[in-house]
């Protein structure tokens, strides 16, 4: 597999083969495994921890990237839109 050009020193991150599985720490932190990537083969596991603060701008920059787009049928419940009672939709 040739590497993405986009990425011209060949290493990248990537979700795990297991997904992006977010656990809790007892200091209130998140973490996410993240797989390394050089060339394409998978070289490392590497925890990606965030604050609460900074899971919820990740969440918030998620959101509003996705926003656009149509969510699958079993997509959690806030990439649901929601109908007000004036009509307006809103995600």
């Amino acid at each position: 597999m040739s590497p993405d050009p986009r990425f011209s020193s060949g290493w990248r991150l990537e979700a795990t083969s297991a997904g992006l599985r977010v656990s809790p720490d007892r200091d209130g932190c998140l973490t996410v495994t993240l797989g390394i990537v050089r060339l394409g083969r998978r070289v490392a596991l590497a925890p990606l921890v965030l604050s609460v603060d900074e899971a919820e701008q990740l969440h918030a920059g998620l959101c509003f990237a996705l926003a656009p787009e149509t969510p699958p049928m079993d997509a959690p419940e806030c990439r649901k839109s929601v109908r007000y009672p004036d009509g307006r939709q809103q995600y």
